[in-house]
C-alpha cells in the first residue's frame, strides 16, 4: 500500500548546498495536483522580504543569545527534479530560523539535504539533544515533499523524486518517526517539538488512491504539527518570496506572541488562523481547498514560548507604577484564570471562557482563552450528541489515578483528541459489561469525533472482538474518513 503527496509543480531548480545538482529528467504530466498553477502571484497578499541569510544577521542585536535550553533543526528542500521543485521552501525554512532564533534557539538550517546531508544533520542535532537540560525545548522543523509508504510517514530529501518506486523512496527520505521522533531524547520536564509543512494529497483524479501523510499520536512529552489533515492538502505559492500558508501563520505567532503564551496555545492558534485565512480567502480556490492543521500532542509541561529572559525584559519596560497596578490587575486575573484552568465540562468552561474574555478584553491570556473556547465549543457540541456516550460525571477528576489522569480531563475537556483516546485506554478492559467498558466506548467516541483516526480504528477493533459489525464498520470508516491508515500488522483485524 501507498500514499504519497505533492506539493506544487517548478519554476526551476535550486541546488542542493554541498551536493550535485539534480539529473536531468523528461517532464510529464504530474500523478498528484497542485494549486500553485492556480494561484497568481498575489494570492497571498504583499509579499514579505526574504530575510537575509545567517552569516549575514550574525551581528544582528535584536536576536538574542541563543539558549542552551532551546535548539532548533530546519530543513528546507525545494530541490526535486523536474517537475516537482518547490519555489517557496527556502523562504519557509529561512523565516522560520529568523522566527527561533528570536526567540532563542541554538538554529541549525539546512537547505536541500541529500539523504546523506539530512541524516547527519538530524544525528547532530539528537547528538546536542542528548546533551541538553532535561528542560529543554526541541525543535524540528521540515517542508518540503512529504508522502506515506505502508503507513509509514517519509520526509523525501532532496533532489528524489516523489513519484519514484517504493524502494528508492525509503532510502532516499528520513522517516519522521524512526529517524527523527523515537531517536530525540524523553523530555518528562521539557519538550519536543516535530514540525511538517507538506503537501499531503493528489488534488487530481487518478485510478489509484493516493492519500497523504498518516495521522499519528505523539510521544510522552512530545508535539507534532503538520501544516494538514491527513488526507488533505497544503497549498503552495509558486513565488520564491512567498511562504506557505502554514509556516507564514506560524512565523507570526512566533514573532507576536506574549510571554505567557504556550507553544501548545500557540500551535492552536496557528490553526485556527491558517482556517480562518483560508476560509475568508478572496479567492474561490483557496476556500475550497482550506487547510485544518494537525496536531498530535502528549504533554504535562507547559513551556512558554519566550525564554525568562525576553519575560524579565518585558516588564523592566513598565514603570514602577505602571507595574504596580499591573500586579494588582494580573493578581485578580490570575483568580479568574485558576477558576476557568479547574473547569472540566465543556459547556461549563464555554461559557467561563466567554466571561473572561469579557471581563479581560486585553489580557495577555486572549490567546490561550481563544484557544480555550474553541476547544470548548467544539467539544460541547460533540458532548451533545447521542451517539457519544459520554457524561458530566465522566469528566470529575479521579482520585485513584495518577495526576496524568486529571491532566488530561482538562486537555479533553478542551476539545483534545489525543488527551481523550489516553483517557479511554484508561478504562480498556476484557469485561463485556459494566462501567469500564462503557467508559471506554464512550471516551474513544468522543476521541474519534474530535477528529483522532487511531482512537477510532482502535474502537472499530473493539467492537469487532465483540462480534458488533455495525458499529465496527462505522467507526472503521471514520478512521479512514479521518485518513487514518492502520499498518500493515493490522490489516488482519478488517477481515
Amino acid at each position: 500500500m501507498i500514499r504519497r503527496d505533492r506539493r506544487c509543480p517548478p519554476t526551476g531548480a535550486a541546488r542542493a548546498i554541498g551536493s550535485p545538482p539534480p539529473p536531468g529528467a523528461r517532464r510529464r504530466q504530474l500523478l498528484a495536483g497542485s494549486l500553485a498553477l492556480l494561484l497568481p502571484p498575489a494570492s497571498r497578499g504583499q509579499a514579505a522580504e526574504a530575510p537575509e541569510p545567517a552569516a549575514s544577521r550574525a551581528s544582528d542585536a535584536s536576536a538574542p543569545a541563543p539558549d542552551p535550553s532551546r535548539l532548533a533543526l530546519v530543513i528546507g528542500n525545494r530541490s526535486y527534479p523536474e517537475p516537482f521543485d518547490l519555489p517557496s521552501i527556502h523562504k519557509n525554512a529561512r523565516d522560520m530560523q529568523q522566527a527561533l532564533e528570536q526567540r532563542g534557539f541554538a538554529t541549525t538550517l539546512v537547505l536541500d539535504a541529500d539523504t546523506a546531508a539530512a541524516r547527519q544533520a538530524v544525528d547532530a542535532f539528537i547528538a546536542s539533544a542528548r546533551a541538553a537540560p532535561a528542560d529543554a525545548t526541541l525543535f524540528f522543523y521540515f517542508s518540503g515533499h512529504g508522502l506515506q509508504i505502508e503507513a509509514e510517514n517519509l520526509l523525501v530529501s532532496a533532489n528524489v523524486r516523489p513519484d519514484a518506486a517504493p524502494d528508492s523512496l525509503l532510502r532516499g527520505s528520513l522517516s519522521l518517526n524512526r529517524d527523527v521522533v523515537q531517536r530525540l531524547p524523553p523530555r518528562p520536564q521539557g519538550l519536543t517539538l516535530a514540525v511538517v509543512d507538506a503537501c499531503r494529497t493528489d488534488l487530481r483524479p487518478s485510478s489509484r488512491r493516493i492519500d497523504g501523510l498518516n495521522q499519528v499520536e505523539a510521544p510522552p512529552g512530545c508535539l507534532i504539527a503538520f501544516s494538514t489533515g491527513a488526507g488533505k492538502p497544503a497549498i503552495a505559492p509558486k513565488r520564491e518570496d512567498e511562504a506557505t500558508f502554514y509556516t507564514s501563520a506560524l512565523v507570526e505567532q512566533l514573532t507576536r506572541a506574549p510571554e505567557d503564551l504556550s507553544f501548545s496555545d500557540l500551535f492552536r492558534l496557528v490553526k485556527i488562523e491558517v482556517q480562518r485565512t483560508m476560509l475568508n480567502h478572496r479567492f474561490d480556490v483557496v476556500k475550497k481547498f482550506a487547510q485544518y492543521p494537525f496536531i498530535a500532542e502528549n504533554t504535562r509541561v507547559t513551556m512558554p514560548v519566550a525564554t525568562p529572559r525576553q519575560v524579565a525584559l518585558a516588564r523592566q519596560r513598565a514603570s514602577r507604577e505602571a507595574q504596580a497596578q499591573q500586579q494588582r490587575e494580573r493578581e485578580e486575573e490570575d483568580r479568574d484564570w485558576s477558576a476557568l484552568q479547574r473547569t472540566l465540562w465543556a459547556p461549563d468552561l464555554l461559557r467561563a471562557a466567554e466571561q473572561f474574555r469579557q471581563r479581560w478584553p486585553r489580557s495577555a491570556r486572549a490567546g490561550a482563552v481563544e484557544v480555550t473556547a474553541e476547544g470548548a465549543r467544539e467539544a460541547a457540541a460533540i458532548l451533545r450528541r447521542t451517539e457519544v456516550r459520554l457524561y458530566r460525571r465522566s469528566f470529575e477528576p479521579a482520585t485513584d489515578r495518577d495526576t496524568g489522569y486529571n491532566a488530561d480531563l482538562l486537555k479533553a475537556a478542551r476539545g483534545d483528541k489525543d488527551a481523550a483516546a489516553r483517557i479511554g485506554r484508561e478504562w480498556a478492559t476484557d469485561a463485556s459489561h459494566g462501567p469500564e467498558p462503557s467508559r471506554y466506548e464512550g471516551w474513544m467516541q468522543f476521541a474519534a469525533e474530535l477528529g483522532n483516526g487511531i482512537a477510532s480504528y482502535e474502537l472499530a477493533l473493539h467492537y469487532r472482538r465483540r462480534d458488533q459489525p455495525q458499529p465496527a464498520a462505522r467507526w472503521e470508516a471514520r478512521a479512514r474518513e479521518l485518513g487514518y491508515t492502520p499498518p500493515p500488522s493490522l490489516e488482519h483485524y478488517r477481515k
